[in-house]
């Protein structure tokens, strides 16, 4: 019986031998010998006796008895030769008792290398064991700033902390997630209860998963897919679910698995420009005959410059649609709780369409359009994609351009001042586009930034010490606002004059998304896409955003201004166009051409004319927070990901 199994794991041998050979591979077992040298290691620390899982005893320690084996540890000798009769003996002790010796191992990145036991670890993947015991020594890498370096020292830490050694992922900070997933902070105790729960839910998904993915068909590993069902379902409900109901939700989040791991390689592809709707005889999606439409706010509208912007588009689609729509708003959606609260009820109610206008809403509004796949939701964020959600966001940076041009025109001396809220993908570009307008006319501008979201932030003060007199603003106002002190102004003393307004119009986004609806064009549009993803990003040229300009402004500068316009709207002018300069240096080493949508949305830096920076999450106040955890320029996930990305 023994000898059949040997030529059976043979064959499995010699067919892996072949087929490394044919594509001028390696054959045999990966020595560690070989892959490192002592140079490379900062030291060595005795794990003791563990259990760890045979797919990741990838190779042999020292040369040996490496040839024996092909790569996937299957035999290769002759089955009569004195390799084969022990490994035949092998196994009939696994059939007969099981094998019960730990092997001996080193452990280098998170993949074990055999010091002793080889031909146990190839009796034990053929008959396709899931662990061994192993007294394992871990030999640690020296610190560097490659990827996967930075990944295994997270790795290292979860481990101590927890001791489960087979969970791995492929991108930073998934080790953080999953504490916040399971409830434990970073210095928090693990008993061994928290141990067997979370070694039963992950059993219960890397089943599920393996089944569903078949041959390792995803560049990611098992572990970032359950980060993404987590991100959905949460921890409770996993431990909760039976094998079944494991496979069935893992099904409805499949979409979003895929997407996670397409991202490594994928550019998100904004819609810049809207497609006009025509109304289909017979749709693909059926329509009600009036359209249940909700508008979800973290604010109340008379408090919240953004908010009130998007209420102006809801009324606006009210007045054009009337008796075909019906609009209700939900204000004051400011936390994970009472907004699932909310779009579970707006669900319950049988709504159509649902907008959740910020980008902290993002992870709330995936998991209900999961759950109830027949409501539309659609939310405000830029630079984020998702299968199940479409997003949209406007260009709101060609604006800025403008009243930069405007600002650098008027101010003699140079010297402007900005004021951001929040750093997040798309304030940046707002900034920097504002400074390539001020220097286009003046070649002494110089930007000043201060940010109103910022502990102890005065802009006010700050621009009033320096000597400033043009100032860049929030964009409008709200109507429980009475300064006067919005868009851009100058300020003589405590007079102000106003001069331009960076304007979004959101009416036109909202009712040109609701006139596709109600066309039946929906799934039209989104069966048009290579990836299931649809992110909107309009800007002046499809009308989301404008400049309003106040008399104030001489006749030449409204006519540039008017001008201005125009080229942008064709697509003559780019505010990012040619060589460009960050406060680190050059970004953009081209004399001609512009900037790519997706090199502005993903924009980190600030232009050379700036003076300031970028705040960090600790810096801000509380209630900005979430919005920048979320979708900051600067959180330290960010940055991990800006720094692997540079040095790539």
């Amino acid at each position: 019986m023994s000898l059949n199994d040997y030529v059976k794991a043979q064959k499995l041998g010699e067919k892996r031998y072949q087929a490394a050979l044919s594509k001028n591979e390696y054959p045999y077992l990966p020595v560690l010998d070989e892959l490192i040298t002592n140079s490379d290691i900062a030291g060595e620390v005795n794990l003791g006796l563990q259990h760890i899982s045979l797919d990741r005893v990838v190779g042999t320690a020292t040369k040996g008895r490496t040839t024996a084996f092909a790569s996937n540890f299957m035999p290769i000798l002759d089955a009569n030769s004195e390799f084969g009769n022990k490994w035949s003996s092998l196994c009939d002790s696994h059939i007969e008792e099981g094998i019960h010796d730990p092997i001996k191992v080193y452990e280098y990145m998170n993949k074990f290398y055999v010091i002793e036991g080889n031909k146990r670890v190839s009796v034990l993947k053929y008959f396709g064991a899931d662990s061994v015991p192993a007294m394992v020594i871990r030999k640690l890498p020296k610190r560097t700033d490659e990827l996967e370096n930075k990944i295994y020292y997270e790795f290292v830490d979860f481990h101590k902390q927890t001791g489960i050694n087979y969970i791995w992922f492929t991108q930073l900070g998934g080790y953080d997630k999953l504490r916040e997933y399971i409830g434990l902070t970073p210095d928090g105790g693990f008993t061994d209860d928290d141990r067997m729960n979370l070694n039963s839910a992950h059993l219960a998904f890397d089943t599920a998963y393996r089944q569903k993915n078949g041959s390792d068909s995803l560049p990611i590993t098992v572990d970032d897919a359950m980060l993404v069902f987590l991100n959905v379902y949460g921890y409770k409900a996993l431990q909760d679910m039976s094998y079944d109901e494991v496979k069935e939700n893992l099904d409805k989040v499949w979409d979003e698995i895929v997407l996670s791991a397409q991202k490594k390689n994928m550019t998100i592809v904004p819609k810049l420009e809207p497609v006009e709707s025509k109304k289909k005889l017979f749709s693909i999606t059926p329509v009600p005959k009036k359209l249940k439409i909700a508008f979800v706010y973290d604010k109340e509208p008379e408090n919240s410059v953004w908010i009130y912007s998007h209420d102006l588009g809801r009324m606006g689609v009210e007045g054009k649609f009337k008796d075909r729509v019906e609009t209700h708003t939900f204000s004051n959606m400011d936390d994970n709780t009472k907004l699932a609260e909310c779009l579970e009820q707006i669900a319950q109610d049988k709504f159509d369409v649902v907008f959740t206008t910020g980008p902290e809403m993002l992870p709330e509004s995936l998991k209900a359009a999961i759950k109830y796949p027949e409501l539309k939701i659609l939310n405000c964020s830029l630079n984020v994609s998702t299968s199940h959600v479409r997003t949209y966001y406007a260009r709101m940076y060609e604006a800025k351009f403008i009243t930069g041009i405007i600002a650098g025109s008027l101010c003699e001396d140079g010297r402007i001042g900005y004021v951001a809220d929040y750093p997040i993908y798309g304030t940046t570009a707002n900034i920097n586009a504002f400074a390539m307008g001020a220097k286009f006319v003046n070649p002494r501008a110089k930007i000043y930034l201060e940010w109103s979201k910022v502990k102890g932030s005065d802009p006010k003060k700050r621009f009033k010490e320096l000597g400033i007199s043009y100032v860049s603003d929030k964009d409008m106002i709200t109507p429980l606002t009475a300064s006067r002190e919005f868009g851009l102004y100058s300020c003589d003393g405590n007079e102000i004059s106003n001069l331009a307004m960076p304007f979004y119009n959101w009416r036109v986004f909202y009712e040109k998304i609701v006139q596709l609806i109600l066309d039946g064009n929906w799934k039209l549009e989104e069966k048009n896409e290579k990836v299931k993803v649809l992110n909107y990003w309009w800007g002046m040229s499809a009308g989301v955003i404008d400049v309003i300009c106040s008399n104030h402004l001489p006749v030449g500068t409204a006519r540039l201004v008017n001008l201005m316009k125009r080229l942008i709207k064709d697509g003559t002018v780019s505010p990012f166009y040619g060589k460009l300069y960050s406060q680190n240096g050059v970004v953009r080493d081209d004399e001609d051409g512009e900037m790519s949508p997706e090199e502005i949305m993903k924009m980190d830096w600030l232009a050379d004319i700036v003076v300031g920076s970028i705040p960090t999450l600790d810096e801000l106040v509380e209630d900005a927070r979430d919005v920048v955890a979320f979708q900051g320029v600067n959180t330290p996930e960010n940055l991990e990901l800006k720094k692997t990305t540079d040095i790539v």
